[in-house]
């Protein structure tokens, strides 16, 4: 054997041909490697999702992983984790162990095999595919940067902002994409919903192109703009008309005026408590209801039910939408929107208004 030295060992080798080519290398020796012992890092909690076609193999399932992870104690949970996901098919009998501590999977996993429950545990059977429908919010869902990582890693959701930018464009003074790359917070109510709108819709383009088709769409406020478009009843140059005109004239004339908030208490509720120059907005669930009206009586009205520890709320807009205020401006967005005409839309659209599905062409 070569003996080690202070100095790396380097060896020439030389070959010479009977054609006169000659080669000539030199080699060596590589550096030295410190093996470190691996230190998994903790995964934390991870789920483990067990699978089977009836209920009776899914107990075995959970038998034979019972079995795997009693041999196997320094089991990397994580990387089981990965495998029961993407390395097996999915039934419909399921089932999805909180793996954490070794104790509690295995507890859990007895728990499955019994048929029992337990606190790491949860089961349930997958039911086949109901109708898919698209929901659109009205205002309020909007962020700093929203959409702008998407217009760089999802083509089509590009190419549909694109559209948007060109269907708004004789209607604005502003670059959608500019908005939605600048990270810059959105304040004003005539950029707002417009770009809104247009995430909406590039959403939904998004979501399609992936084989997700709606069976209905149903929007509220503006969303019901970008529900017209996405089911056809509006092509997307009316569209992006009625948004960014209806948007402007809000800005033009209702801004600074009016305010609204969110009061935790069922519509019923709130009725009772009303004060003149307020009124309902929306529904927005059992015990959601959102008011609208006067800047000065919505802040007092929110102010004495705080005072009495309900947690009601300003929302950050400066004016009253679905109020009488709006009343005010209705003749003027007709008139700017007069000749644009629905279709009938592709796809059934439920209307928030009518509270059924309407019939666009009507």
């Amino acid at each position: 054997p070569w003996p080690g030295t202070d100095r790396p060992r380097r060896a020439g080798v030389s070959s010479f041909g009977v054609s006169g080519t000659n080669a000539h290398a030199i080699i060596e020796e590589p550096p030295a490697v410190t093996e470190q012992q691996h230190q998994p890092t903790d995964p934390g909690v991870v789920p483990w999702v067990i699978s089977a076609r009836t209920a009776d193999a899914l107990r075995a399932q959970a038998r034979q992983l019972r079995e795997y992870v009693e041999q196997r104690p320094e089991l990397d949970t994580a990387a089981v984790a990965d495998t029961l996901v993407n390395g097996r098919a999915l039934f419909e009998h399921r089932a999805v162990v909180l793996a954490e501590a070794p104790d509690a999977v295995a507890a859990a996993l007895d728990a499955l095999a019994a048929g029992q429950p337990h606190t790491h545990l949860v089961q349930g059977q997958a039911k086949p595919s109901g109708k898919t429908v698209f929901v659109f919010p009205g205002q309020g869902t909007q962020w700093a940067g929203m959409g702008a990582e998407l217009l760089d890693s999802i083509p089509v959701f590009a190419e549909s902002i694109a559209r948007c930018e060109e269907a708004l464009a004789p209607y604005v003074d502003w670059s959608l994409t500019e908005v939605l790359r600048s990270g810059a917070e959105l304040d004003r109510v005539d950029v707002i919903q417009p770009v809104t709108w247009a995430v909406m819709v590039s959403l939904a383009a998004t979501w399609q192109h992936l084989g997700v088709r709606p069976d209905a769409v149903v929007g509220h406020s503006q969303g019901e703009i970008a529900a017209a478009a996405v089911a056809g009843a509006l092509t997307l140059e009316d569209a992006a008309k009625v948004v960014a005109v209806r948007a402007r004239i809000i800005g033009e004339h209702l801004a600074g005026l009016g305010a609204m908030a969110s009061i935790p208490q069922s519509v019923q509720a709130v009725e009772e408590i009303l004060t003149s120059g307020v009124s309902i907005a929306a529904v927005n669930g059992p015990n959601t209801t959102v008011v609208s009206g006067d800047k000065d009586a919505v802040e007092t009205l929110v102010a004495d039910l705080q005072g009495q520890d309900i947690r009601a709320r300003i929302i950050p807009v400066d004016y009253a939408s679905h109020s009488a205020h709006v009343e005010t401006i209705q003749d003027e967005i007709a008139t700017a929107l007069a000749g644009i005409e629905p279709r009938r839309s592709d796809v059934p659209f439920f209307s928030t208004v009518e509270r059924g599905f309407l019939n666009t062409e009507a």
